[in-house]
């Protein structure tokens, strides 16, 4: 199950730029649901990178989406305890990345930007 929850997320990630935005939307309020009540493991979003080189406007917007789901089900506090948490840190480390400062201020231009600076 997990295995194919984790592929069903690839898959929908990486066909993210051929849907509308209103799908786009949907797709991302679905997931963000299925991961706030725990129905995924959140090793499914072990998949995004949110690098300058890798984005486009749809996984931007999806990503803002997700998290914005994420935030209005769990609270922005219990949404930065679950990111922090050893089993979820190392699957966010690609939209959270570390490795350049480049990345780094991407990321945190990125959040600023959507109004999530304080995760």
């Amino acid at each position: 199950m997990v295995k194919k929850s984790k592929q069903c997320f690839a898959t929908n990630y990486s066909g993210i730029h051929r849907l509308e935005t209103y799908r786009i939307q949907n797709v991302a309020k679905f997931f963000g649901h299925l991961l706030s009540t725990d129905a995924l493991n959140w090793n499914i979003l072990a998949c995004i990178r949110l690098h300058e080189e890798e984005r486009n406007s749809s996984s931007q917007i999806f990503i803002k989406i997700l998290f914005q789901e994420l935030c209005d089900e769990l609270g922005i506090d219990l949404l930065g305890k679950k990111l922090n948490e050893d089993s979820v840190r190392d699957s966010v480390a690609g939209i959270f990345p570390k490795d350049s400062k480049r990345n780094i201020q991407f990321c945190i231009n990125f959040f600023t930007c959507i109004g999530f600076w304080g995760i």
